[in-house]
Parts: structure tokens; C-alpha cells; sequence
């Protein structure tokens, strides 16, 4: 059975996730910013309370994650807190950000193809399709919110929307991570993670695939 505190766990990791705090997290689901403030997690007479199934459904669909994804965000969280609930993991291919721009390792829509990946473990949420393939941060190109030796997992093929962050490979090999600015039906602009590089702009003629990062271990 799920605590108070993991489900309220599970959501301040999804706003860590997107870059938010709890309070952005619930603005911009449409809600009053105070309403997941810590304040707001008792009553004044010390009785829980509980997010509502629709406050988490507004969440879910103001940032673009599924429930599949929400539940994988809150399996660790149950894990660490000795709950009961069931939990799969999978084995998922991984490759890191400087080996994935070379030939060999996509096939024309970006899933993992050919030989030379690793295997990660990731909790298989109910229902997730396959496909989904990690990617190993190298460097420092995508702090803050990116460190060297963060994995972010990649799900081709997931529908993509402006501000989702993902992961692009031109035709010239190049492969970054960046955040959906516009797409058009003929070119796509993109916002640098790291302030200090340039933002990017390509006619989609350029782009080879554009996957979405669904989750990221930090």
C-alpha cells in the first residue's frame, strides 16, 4: 500500500524532473501554486492530506509524462520506503552521448540498432513500449540540469510536444540534448540545456530522428 509520504515523494521528483518546483509544478498544471507546498501536506489539525487523482491527472498532462512514467518515478520511491508493491525491471540498451553520433548504432528512426550497446537495468512500467534505450551523459555540456554519468532514458516513437526535453540526431551525425522550442512542418528550433552553448535551429530535411527523454537518473 502507498504512504502519504511516497506519493507526495513521487511528485516533488516529477517537478525535479522538469525542472520545476513544487509550486511551478502546480502552476503550471493550472492549479493554486500553494497546492503542493509542504504546508498544504497536513491540515492544521495534523490529519494528511492526499493529492487528488485529478490535481495528478492535470500534472500529467501539463508536463507530457503518462502514468506509466509517473509509476516508474514512484517505484524507487516505494522501494526506498519499504513498500510492497510489485516492481519489474528490464534490461535496455545503453550508449554514451559520444558514441552515439557515430554510424552503426540507430536504425533510420532512431531505435537502438547493430552491435557495441551496453545493458542498464530500468523499471518496466505496465504497458511501456519497446524500444526505450538509455543514453550516458559525458562531459559537462548539459549542466546544470545534466552531470557527467547521468543516464537519460529515450523512448523513440513517444509523441513529442514544445518544451519536452529530447534527444536529436542530424544527418551529419551530431546527436544533443536540448528542449523543443517550435516544431513546424519544416524546420524545428531548440533550447540549449547549458546557457553558455547556442541554441539550435535545423530544416527538418537535416534531422535524421528526434526522440523524447522520458525520464533521467540524477
Amino acid at each position: 500500500m502507498l504512504s502519504h509520504e511516497q506519493i507526495w515523494s513521487a511528485i516533488d521528483k516529477l517537478a525535479e524532473r522538469y525542472a520545476l518546483t513544487p509550486s511551478g509544478l502546480a502552476k503550471r498544471a493550472g492549479l493554486d501554486p500553494t497546492s503542493f507546498n509542504k504546508s498544504k501536506r497536513l491540515s492544521q489539525d495534523g490529519r494528511l492530506r492526499w493529492p487528488s487523482t485529478e490535481s495528478i491527472a492535470k500534472v500529467l498532462g501539463a508536463t507530457g509524462a503518462s502514468m506509466e512514467q509517473f509509476l516508474g518515478i514512484l517505484r524507487p520511491v516505494v522501494e526506498r520506503g519499504g513498500g510492497n508493491a510489485d516492481h519489474a525491471s528490464s534490461s535496455i540498451p545503453l550508449l554514451g552521448f559520444a558514441q552515439a553520433g557515430a554510424g552503426g548504432f540507430f536504425d533510420d528512426g532512431g531505435f537502438p540498432a547493430g552491435q557495441g550497446w551496453d545493458m542498464v537495468e530500468f523499471p518496466a512500467a505496465p504497458g511501456q513500449r519497446g524500444g526505450v534505450y538509455a543514453l550516458e551523459v559525458q562531459g559537462e555540456s548539459m549542466l546544470p540540469l545534466y552531470r557527467d554519468g547521468d543516464v537519460l532514458i529515450v523512448e523513440p516513437g513517444a509523441q513529442i510536444r514544445r518544451n519536452d526535453r529530447v534527444v536529436v540526431k542530424t544527418r551529419e551525425g551530431e546527436v544533443m540534448a536540448k528542449v523543443l522550442l517550435r516544431q513546424s512542418a519544416k524546420s524545428i528550433e531548440l533550447l540549449s540545456l547549458n546557457p553558455e552553448h547556442p541554441n539550435r535551429s535545423f530544416d527538418l530535411a537535416d534531422v535524421e530522428w528526434i526522440a523524447r527523454i522520458i525520464w533521467a537518473s540524477q
